[in-house]
C-alpha cells in the first residue's frame, strides 16, 4: 500500500476518524514516545547506572552524549532518507535500529558497551524522529491534519510527562535495565502496526545524491570535540590524544561547512542561514537549550545524590515542568503572534534564569514533602513557566524567519541546533562546574558542583534574553499586510481561519503555498 504525494494533496488521503487513521496515530505516537521516554528516563537512571556499572562522571556524560551525538549529526539525513525511500519504510527501520540497541543497553556489562549502545540508539532516533510527523502530514486529509497533529502533540506530551515517573518506578522496583527493555514490546507493536496499517508515502521531488560525506564529517566533528571536552579534564587519556581529537573535530566541522557549500543536495543548505532573523532565532535556541540541557542533566541526579530522593520521587519532582509546558505552550505561541516574539523570548529566558537561581536555595539533605514544597517546587514552577514561555515562540520564530525556499529544512535545523546545544552542555558543564571523578556518589561535593552549574546555566539563559531583546524583531511572525488583509476578509466572509502556515496551533505565520481547489482552508502546508 504505497502512496506518493499527489499534486492534489487529498488524493488517496485518509480521514482522521477512520480505523486506518486511528492506527496511523497510534503507531506514530508510540514510535515517537520511545525516543521521548528514553530522553527523559535515562537522566533519572544515571545514579543507579553509575553504581551498577561503576561509571564515573565522564562515563555518565558519554551515556547521554553518545545518544545526542549521533542523533544531532544524522537527524537531517534521516529526514532526507524518509522523503526519498519511503517514510513508512524509514520509520520502521528507525524503530528497529532503536529497539535492538535498547536490548544491548539493558544487558550492558560495563559503561563502554552501554555508551556504544546509546550511540546506536541515536542512529535509530535520527531515522525515527523526522518520520513520525512526516507520516501524519502525508497520510491524512488536509482538513483532518490539524486535529491529527494536535492529537499527536497531546499524546506524546502525556508520554513525556509520564516517562520520569514510570522510569522511576521501574528503577525502584526492578532495575535501571528495565527502562531500556520497555522499548522492546513497544517497538514490536509499532513495527507490526506500521507495516500493516500505515500507508507508504514519499516525495517524488527528492532527487540527487545523498549527502553521506556531510553526515560523516558532522559526526566526526561533533565526536572529536565532545571527546576532548569530556576526556581532557578526566586526565586518563594521553594529552596528545585529547589534542588530536580536538583538532580532528575542528577540521571535520570546517570540512563539513565546505562540503555543504559545494554539495549538489546538501544535508544543511548554506542558504538557510542567509536570513538574519533565522540566525538570531537559532542563536537564542543554542544558548537557551544549552542551559536547559545542563539543568535536565544535573537536577534529577542532584535530587537523588544530595537530597536522598528515590528515582521515582526524583522523576515526579520535575512533573510540574511538563504540565506547565502542556498547559501554556500553545498560549505562549499565540501571545507571540499577537505582540511579537521579542518580549516572550526575553521574558522566558529571564524566568528560566530565575528558576535556576532559586535552585541555589535547595540544601543538602532536605527531604520530605515540606522541604520539597519550600525549596524545590518554587524553583521548578518558575523554571517551568520560563520554559513554557520560550519553547513555542523560539521554534515559531525560527520557522517563520527561514528563507521560503528552505522552509522545509528549517524545523530540522532548529531541532539539530537544540540537540547540539544539549550535547555541548552535557560535555562542558561538569568540567566548568568542577564535577568529576566520583562526585556522583558524594552528596556534598555534587551539591557544590550543582550550585556552580546553576550559576553558569542562569548566565546562559540571561545571554539568551539579551540576544532575543537585541536581535529578534517584533514583526517576525506577522504575515505580509496584503496577505493578512486577504485572510481577514476570507475569515469574515466564510468564517474560516486565515490560511497561513502554522507551526503553533492557532497562530498564523506567513502565507502558505498555493492550494488546489479541493484543499480545505485550514490545511497546513505540506
Amino acid at each position: 500500500m504505497e502512496r506518493r504525494q499527489d499534486p492534489t494533496p487529498d488524493a488517496g488521503a485518509i480521514p482522521f476518524r477512520s480505523t486506518t487513521g486511528r492506527w496511523v496515530l497510534l503507531a506514530t505516537v508510540l514510535g515517537s514516545a520511545m525516543g521521548f521516554l528514553d530522553a527523559t528516563v535515562v537522566n533519572v537512571a544515571l545514579p543507579a547506572i553509575g553504581r551498577d556499572v561503576g561509571a564515573d562522571v565522564s562515563e555518565l556524560q558519554w551515556v547521554l552524549d553518545g545518544y545526542l551525538l549521533t542523533l544531532a549529526a544524522l537527524i537531517l539525513l534521516g529526514g532526507s532518507l524518509a522523503d526519498r525511500y519511503g517514510r513508512r519504510r524509514v520509520f520502521i527501520l528507525g524503530v528497529v535500529c532503536f529497539m535492538i540497541p535498547s536490548v544491548l543497553c539493558a544487558v550492558a556489562p560495563n559503561a563502554e558497551i552501554l555508551i556504544l549502545a546509546r550511540a546506536l540508539q541515536g542512529v535509530g532516533a535520527a531515522l525515527l524522529t523526522p518520520g513520525s510527523l512526516a507520516i501524519i502530514q502525508a497520510t491524512y486529509r488536509s482538513a483532518d491534519r490539524p486535529a491529527a497533529i494536535g492529537a499527536w502533540s497531546a499524546l506524546t506530551g502525556v508520554a513525556s510527562a509520564l516517562g520520569p515517573i514510570v522510569g522511576g518506578y521501574l528503577i525502584d522496583a526492578f532495575s535501571w535495565r528495565w527502562i531500556f527493555l520497555l522499548n522492546v514490546p513497544i517497538g514490536l507493536f509499532v513495527i507490526a502496526a506500521t507495516a500493516r496499517r500505515v500507508p507508504e508515502s514519499r516525495d517524488p521531488a527528492a532527487t540527487g545524491r545523498l549527502d553521506v560525506r556531510g553526515a560523516v564529517l558532522a559526526t566526526v566533528g561533533l565526536a572529536g570535540i565532545t571527546y576532548a571536552l569530556i576526556e581532557g579534564p578526566r586526565g586518563e587519556s594521553p594529552g596528545w590524544l585529547t589534542a588530536a581529537a580536538l583538532v580532528l573535530g575542528t577540521v571535520a566541522l570546517v570540512g563539513f561547512a565546505q562540503t555543504e557549500r559545494r554539495a549538489a543536495s546538501p544535508m544543511l543548505p548554506p542558504g538557510v542561514f542567509t536570513a538574519r532573523q533565522f540566525l538570531s532565532a537559532n542563536a537564542v535556541t543554542f544558548v537557551v537549550y544549552a542551559a536547559l540541557g545542563g539543568v535536565f542533566f544535573l537536577l534529577v541526579v542532584f535530587l537523588q545524590t544530595s537530597l536522598g530522593y528515590t528515582p521515582l520521587y526524583a522523576g515526579a519532582a520535575s512533573l510540574p515542568v511538563t504540565l506547565l509546558l502542556l498547559a501554556l505552550s500553545s498560549r505562549a505561541g499565540a501571545l507571540a503572534q499577537r505582540i511579537g516574539p521579542r518580549i516572550p523570548l526575553t521574558v522566558g529566558p529571564l524566568l528560566l534564569a530565575a528558576g535556576m537561581l532559586l535552585m541555589l536555595r535547595i540544601e543538602v539533605g532536605e527531604g520530605g514533602m515540606g522541604a520539597y514544597a519550600a525549596s524545590v517546587l518554587p524553583a521548578v514552577l518558575v523554571f517551568g513557566l520560563g520554559l513554557a514561555t520560550t519553547v513555542a515562540p523560539v521554534t515559531a520564530t525560527a520557522l517563520a524567519a527561514a528563507p521560503s525556499e528552505h522552509s522545509g529544512v528549517a524545523s530540522g535545523v532548529n531541532n539539530a541546533v537544540s540537540r547540539v546545544a544539549q550535547l555541548a552542555a552535557v560535555a562542558a558543564l561538569p568540567v566548568l562546574a568542577g564535577i568529576g571523578g566520583s562526585d556522583f556518589a558524594d552528596p556534598r561535593a555534587f551539591a557544590d558542583g550543582f550550585r556552580s552549574a546553576m550559576l553558569i546555566t542562569a548566565g546562559l539563559a540571561l545571554v539568551g534574553a539579551v540576544l532575543a531583546f537585541t536581535t529578534i524583531r517584533r514583526d517576525v511572525l506577522a504575515p505580509p499586510p496584503v496577505a493578512a488583509a486577504e485572510g481577514a476578509a476570507a475569515e469574515r466572509a466564510v468564517g474560516e481561519p486565515c490560511p497561513y502556515e502554522c507551526p503553533v496551533a492557532g497562530t498564523p505565520l506567513r502565507p502558505a503555498p498555493p492550494r488546489a481547489a479541493s484543499d480545505s482552508p485550514d490545511e497546513p502546508s505540506p
